[in-house]
């Protein structure tokens, strides 16, 4: 199974870089997570924030893979904890070749954007930059998968 994870934003710090890499270097063959980030549209000073999310999200629309399972990363989304998430992962293996994980701009992501997915998660009650998103999914991504292969990472 392949999850796509989309994100706008190119340029990030080493430090995602590389965590977003461990955990998903870790995965196993049977499970990849594959990064496409994409850049976010230029905002001139006359642009306002409606523009560029609709900008946005036709550009994370148009990288959601044809038959991939679509899911929002959104703040009024359902909150998953790990078992949650470890059972979901279960599940897409059985159902879904590709999953897409869709993480909005600055602004979030566009009515368009939410219309397409086929579920809404929040990661947390707290606001993350979007830098420190990736590597939370990988990381959630992975510790999932190691919960579903009874891998001794997760402990709880």
């Amino acid at each position: 199974m392949e999850i796509h994870l989309l994100a706008i934003g190119t340029r990030m710090p080493g430090w995602v870089d590389e965590g977003f890499n461990e955990y998903s270097r870790r995965l196993g063959r049977d499970c990849e997570i594959v990064l496409k980030a994409l850049p976010s549209p230029r905002k001139s000073k006359t642009e306002n924030s409606a523009k560029v999310k609709q900008q946005e999200g036709e550009l994370l629309l148009a990288a959601i893979p044809p038959d991939a399972y679509a899911v929002a990363l959104h703040e009024h989304g359902k909150m998953l904890d790990t078992v949650a998430i470890s059972q979901k992962l279960g599940d897409w293996f059985e159902q879904y070749r590709r999953v897409a994980l869709i993480v909005g701009g600055a602004d979030g992501l566009s009515e368009e954007c939410l219309a397409a997915c086929k579920e809404r998660w929040s990661l947390s009650r707290m606001t993350f930059p979007h830098s420190l998103v990736r590597v939370i999914v990988a990381e959630q991504i992975y510790r999932a998968y190691s919960l579903l292969h009874n891998h001794p990472y997760h402990r709880a």
